[in-house]
């Protein structure tokens, strides 16, 4: 009996696993199987606000989007990883699908984000907060980092104002070009610039990590407008994700073009012409509005943009910082 015993000891029997639990499954479950060393941005979304399919879109730039092409289209975000923090810029319509990619390629188990970085008060930048509030998933205190105007807004304005009172969000005020730490190595400084400020103002975000710089400008006017000089920006960076909403003024003809600027490709093109090939190959177009060629990248205007030396972003892209 007492050899038996010995032998249970050294040899117990042999169990069925059964489910992972906890922060060890979740872990589990991460797209990246590489352990993650240096901090990182990751493309979360390229589309405008509005998103693509648009509502009431009959055309075939929505209608004959297969369900892979639609995974791809999420509003513009994108997210930051260092070590143990991530933080997300913009709380899009797609933020719930947003925090589960950016909790899957960080490896986290943790789905609640270090912090929201906001550009602007329109509807694919901000409204994905009311996900945090306590009809969803009722999130404490979580940092929202705006600018005065976007501050007031939310504090002001129900929905909103609900999420500052329920302690879902705690607001973090941010300066123009005030650089603000947001890691031991990555900080981050907002840039106004000129756009449709009916709410709030709007800013571009210069994000400063332990080896690159990246700038962040999905929404402006026209680069003419802007008081900076976007070429002069270009040279201080290593990456540039910049707003490329239409292609050119023909894609939309069911609207006044001047009630909603933005620099055309065709323009921005133009603009960047005098660069050399290691200057635009920091350029990297986002913020696509559903009628845009560049979403399909068997179209010419794509092609020719690649050729040019420029790229077109795409969800689940990395930047080392």
């Amino acid at each position: 009996m007492r050899g038996l015993l010995i032998l249970l000891l050294l040899f117990p029997a042999c169990k069925e696993p059964g489910p992972s639990v906890g922060p060890t499954a979740v872990a589990n479950t991460s797209v990246n199987t590489p352990e993650i060393r240096e901090p990182f941005l990751i493309v979360l979304g390229t589309v405008q606000d509005a998103g693509s399919p648009q509502l009431g879109c009959a055309k075939a730039c929505c209608a004959t989007l297969t369900a892979v092409s639609k995974d791809q289209r999420k509003v513009v975000s994108i997210g930051l990883v260092d070590i143990d923090k991530n933080f997300l810029f913009e709380a899009t319509p797609d933020i719930r699908d947003q925090l589960s990619l950016l909790q899957a390629e960080s490896g986290s188990p943790r789905v609640v984000p270090d912090g929201i970085l906001l550009t602007h008060a329109h509807i694919g930048h901000y409204t994905g907060l009311m996900y945090l509030g306590m009809e969803s998933a009722n999130m404490d205190s979580v940092p929202v980092y705006t600018m005065p105007r976007m501050h007031r807004f939310l504090t002001q304005n129900g929905p909103w104002d609900q999420l500052v009172s329920q302690g879902n969000i705690a607001i973090k005020e941010l300066q123009h070009e005030e650089v603000v730490p947001l890691t031991s190595g990555i900080s981050v400084q907002p840039i106004r610039v000129p756009h449709r400020d009916e709410y709030s103002e709007t800013v571009g975000f210069l994000i400063q990590g332990p080896h690159k710089k990246v700038l962040f400008i999905p929404d402006i006017d026209k680069w003419e407008q802007w008081e900076k000089s976007i070429i002069e920006l270009l040279s201080e960076v290593d990456y540039a994700l910049l707003d490329a909403t239409f292609y050119n003024g023909a894609e939309v003809k069911n609207r006044n073009m001047a009630e909603i600027p933005h620099p055309f490709v065709i323009e921005s093109m133009a603009l960047f012409k005098g660069l050399t090939g290691k200057e635009r190959d920091k350029i990297y177009y986002i913020h696509f509005n559903h009628t845009n060629p560049l979403l399909d990248s068997l179209s010419p205007e794509y092609r020719d943009v690649i050729q040019q030396g420029y790229h077109v972003a795409r969800i689940r892209q990395r930047f080392p910082l």
